[in-house]
């Protein structure tokens, strides 16, 4: 996390804002650009690894593969259009594609490892897949002022998204996974389809808040001021990632395996302790942005940043929603309420296009973080009343709050 913050602030002191904006464009864009190769196929995958023993893991892994493959040949020929509209410069389309199957294979990976109690190295793999090397360019960036460009950051990139790989792939080599002769099962892959098809959809919604705001805000404004964004978006979504790698990740497969166990207490103590190491995180995260992002756009010097600090406080609130949300999120989802969290999704994209829209008829230049406080409260409100209203009475009544 560390490290995903220093290079923000790096390219922030030592690039222009209009580089830092093109960098935030190019990111958004690869994350984007997972879930078309993903499918978000481990939704299904992860509910069936877990059910089972590793001597099956082989065969599941192998079809999931088998998912990928097909899905790169459909969806990496359709990214193109992304540079024939001159959303991203053509200079960036190696980069891209490089960058975006390397990202999707660690992705995988690092779900894989979660799904199967190992969430220390899956750790590993995220460290190097977006700290260590970003720390790296940081200290380069201090040092070496002809390292200062966006090629070498995104070449610095690629070497950590490697190192990452080998080490997952270490990882799932030790564990000694086997059934990899086992026949693709067709039928399997078709389940897994239908089931992550509907879930898809719920995730392209919700992560289009977090693509659609960065073009939007630039087409509100300009490329500098879109890198001020950049800026703080960035460094508030630290707060995601710190909840998903230090509360989420250890949490939520347990959450999952009491409730197919129909183990009451255990569910009710583990998603109290989720509710509450979230809602932690979230207010000490948020303390401690306000206090030093005063002296950090100071060190950056730069008036540009310090001008719309307004923008870092709606920026951080929203984030904050967006990250107590994922409680009942998991809760739903441990559950299999899909629906439930679909709907939410879609209607929560639906409310930021709206009210984005009508914002920015007053205020252009805060059109964009009031509509993903307005969309990501409304996600919130919805998935607590799923919650309560779907779940059997006696898995969320007197939450074990003193066992957390």
């Amino acid at each position: 996390m560390i490290g995903r913050f220093l290079l923000m602030i790096s390219l922030a002191k030592y690039l222009d804002p209009s580089d830092v904006g093109l960098y935030s464009l190019f990111a958004v864009t690869i994350g984007y650009a997972l879930f078309f190769v993903g499918f978000d196929f481990y939704v299904f995958t992860t509910r069936e690894i877990i059910k089972l023993d590793a001597v099956d893991w082989g065969g599941v892994l192998k079809d999931q593969a088998v998912v990928t493959l097909a899905l790169y040949t459909i969806f990496l020929p359709v990214f193109a259009l992304i540079f024939l509209y001159d959303l991203l410069p053509w200079e960036l389309v190696g980069w891209f594609y490089i960058l975006l199957v390397l990202e999707h294979l660690n992705q995988e990976v690092s779900r894989l490892l979660i799904a199967i109690s190992e969430p220390i190295a899956a750790s590993w793999v995220l460290f190097f897949r977006t700290g260590i090397w970003a720390i790296a360019v940081t200290s380069f960036m201090c040092f070496v002022p002809d390292s200062r460009s966006l090629n070498y950051v995104f070449g610095s990139w690629l070497v950590g998204g490697l190192a990452a790989f080998l080490i997952g792939a270490y990882q799932l080599y030790r564990l000694n996974v086997s059934g990899w002769r086992k026949r693709i099962d067709w039928a399997w892959i078709g389940l897994g389809l239908k089931t992550a098809a509907p879930f898809l959809l719920a995730t392209l919604a919700i992560r289009a808040l977090f693509t659609v705001d960065r073009y939007w805000f630039e087409l509100l404004t300009n490329i500098e001021l879109l890198g001020v964004y950049a800026l703080y978006i960035s460094v508030c979504n630290a707060l995601l990632a710190f909840l998903e790698a230090g509360v989420f990740a250890f949490l939520y497969p347990s959450l999952i395996r009491s409730f197919q166990e129909n183990n009451i207490e255990g569910f009710k103590v583990c998603l109290s302790k989720m509710f509450v190491q979230a809602a932690v995180v979230t207010g000490l995260f948020s303390l401690i942005a306000i206090c030093l992002i005063g002296p950090l756009l100071n060190w950056i010097d730069k008036p540009l940043y310090m001008g719309q600090l307004s923008l870092f406080y709606w920026a951080l609130l929203a984030t904050a929603i967006y990250g107590v949300s994922m409680v009942p999120h998991y809760a739903l989802y441990a559950q299999k309420l899909d629906k439930q969290i679909i709907v939410s999704h879609a209607a929560g994209f639906l409310v930021f296009l709206v009210s984005t829209a009508l914002y920015s008829m007053i205020w252009p230049i805060f059109a964009v973080p009031f509509g993903l406080c307005t969309a990501f409260t409304v996600i919130f409100l919805m998935k607590s009343w799923a919650f309560f209203k779907f779940t059997p009475v006696q898995y969320r009544t007197l939450l074990k709050i003193s066992q957390v």
